[in-house]
């Protein structure tokens, strides 16, 4: 089978993630085409990469290069308009990491009636949010990357929790009860905060007008041992992970991905989680982490993850469990089942 891969965002390609920080839509679309091509099949994909390559048996092209005159199988990473890519196609498919919502825009409606494409969702959270009328939708399971399930956990002393949230989606919220909840309880712990914008403000660098009375705060708790760190590629990253006690997981209403969350899990580094988004999907809830219904529970059930090393490893080990058998290998074989 002929299978064509187009995305249309920022430039990487399927080595990026192994030596900078990526997004983790960026990398399940990294990891899907050499996974494909390991089944047999022959994989083009077109994005804004620089140049054109072949990474793990598939065929990267810039986006610009030149198309297939057809293909059996086209999927569409995140915008509508990459249905039409190539002309003809013998299945049109649309993969969708965002809010479900976004699917009933008057534009990307009109696309997916056009096209009646197959539908792929990252997360059920998605469906919750719009109607099918009449499109064939399937929930893709999502894996994570070599690195995470090789990682063996290690928690560190002082303990260390981390957070990999994006500054906007709850970590003022976080900051603050980290102060005033959960440090006083576990006066020695640490809460490592990945942000390349708040590293970037701790290092004098300029920050956006909506954010500056976060990073000052963020800065300011340093008494109280918050650290900021650069994000890293995966192999860095995933060594984060395995050193942390606890993932803490604000979560927001429109992530649908909680990407980050799926790594450290399979890192064996359990989680407390507000249940917003697609987050509660991705931990077992009392066996790989917690979800936490009010900041009382949040606090208290970091506080006994910071401090009870025999909780800690128990949840991660389960954790581990969870997603050792999770792998791009094993996505491809789905979607191939859907492609036939």
């Amino acid at each position: 089978m002929h299978i064509t891969l187009v995305d249309d965002s920022i430039p990487f390609d399927g080595y990026s993630a192994a030596s900078r920080p990526l997004g983790g839509a960026e990398k399940a679309f990294a990891s899907l085409p050499g996974a494909l091509a390991r089944l047999g099949h022959t994989v083009q994909v077109f994005n804004r990469c620089r140049w054109g390559m072949h990474i793990e048996s598939a065929q990267w092209e810039v986006f610009d290069g030149k198309k297939p005159l057809r293909t059996d199988a086209l999927i569409a990473f995140r915008k509508p308009a990459l249905l039409e890519f190539v002309r003809h196609a013998g299945k049109r498919v649309f993969w969708h990491t965002g809010p479900g919502r976004m699917l009933d825009r008057p534009a990307t409606r009109a696309m997916l009636d056009t096209h009646k494409p197959l539908l792929l969702l990252v997360a059920e959270a998605q469906a919750r949010d719009f109607q099918a009328k009449g499109l064939a939708a399937g929930l893709l399971p999502m894996a994570v990357r070599p690195d995470y399930l090789n990682v063996s956990p290690r928690p560190q002393d002082p303990p260390r929790a981390i957070v990999t949230t994006h500054p906007a989606h709850g970590l003022d919220w976080l900051v603050d009860l980290w102060v005033r909840k959960i440090r006083p309880r576990a006066p020695d712990a640490e809460l490592h905060v990945h942000s390349m914008t708040l590293a970037s403000a701790a290092e004098g660098g300029a920050v956006e007008e909506g954010l500056r009375p976060l990073a000052a705060k963020v800065l300011e708790a340093a008494a109280h041992g918050v650290v900021v760190a650069r994000p890293q590629g995966d192999h860095l990253m995933s060594a984060a992970l395995s050193e942390a006690n606890v993932h803490l997981y604000p979560g927001h209403a429109d992530d649908m991905g909680c990407f980050t969350l799926m790594e450290s899990q399979a890192a064996g580094c359990p989680a407390v989680i507000r249940p917003l988004g697609a987050a509660p999907e991705r931990i077992v809830d009392g066996v790989t982490g917690y979800s936490a219904p009010d900041d009382d529970a949040f606090a208290n059930l970091a506080v006994m993850l910071l401090t009870d090393r025999s909780v800690q490893q128990a949840m991660g080990a389960e954790a581990r469990a969870q997603w050792k058998t999770r792998t791009w290998d094993g996505v491809a074989a789905t979607l191939e089942g859907w492609l036939k």
